[in-house]
């Protein structure tokens, strides 16, 4: 296969996913920025966590919510769990790799908050954990996925948020995950600016 025809191919698939996604997921992005846009109105915060290019996700999402995303606004309260290498480190030499958000989780969130969790597969351990103690913490919980929705399906409540892209390549899921969560920054936008 030539170049070309290779980079064709990854544009194709890339498009089918979204119109897959497009089918079946806007109501449940619409329900996600509804949750966060009352949290954030009633002064909780976002906390977001996943794990490579998910944490990358995690870190985008909060930036757009602290500073802005298309239009001006006052910041939003976010925090990226996946960012500061020195706590990450602690935790995971001191205790497990799979408490390194979960411990972030219960020190920094409270009732009320919104843990917006990313795992493409939803097998990612500590990003169970992290769903896990936000519960504890009477936190909202919402779930960007893929494939089957993985572990992380079986613990959320009726009041968390799954937002399931529907495909099993991880590439493909990770580029719907950047669109959702601009999507999300919209509503968000919309929402806030003056």
């Amino acid at each position: 296969m030539s170049t070309t025809a290779l980079i064709e191919q990854h544009i194709q698939a890339s498009i089918d996913t979204k119109m897959s996604a497009l089918a079946c997921l806007p109501p449940y992005i619409d329900n996600a920025a509804k949750l966060i846009v009352k949290a954030l109105q009633n002064g909780n915060k976002i906390l977001s966590c996943g794990n490579g290019g998910s944490a990358g996700d995690a870190q985008h999402f909060s930036s757009e919510l602290l500073n802005r995303f298309e239009r001006e606004r006052p910041g939003l309260a976010a925090i990226s769990l996946s960012c500061d290498c020195s706590t990450l480190t602690s935790i995971g030499n001191d205790f497990h790799f799979q408490d390194i958000f979960a411990k972030q989780v219960q020190a920094l969130g409270r009732t009320g908050d919104v843990l917006l969790a990313i795992s493409t597969s939803g097998n990612s351990e500590n990003v169970i954990q992290a769903i896990k103690t936000a519960h504890e913490k009477n936190m909202f919980v919402t779930v960007l996925s893929g494939k089957d929705g993985g572990a992380a399906t079986s613990i959320l409540k009726d009041t968390d948020i799954e937002i399931r892209v529907p495909s099993s390549s991880t590439a493909r899921i990770q580029e719907c995950h950047i669109l959702i969560i601009h999507c999300l920054c919209a509503i968000i936008d919309q929402h806030f600016s003056s």
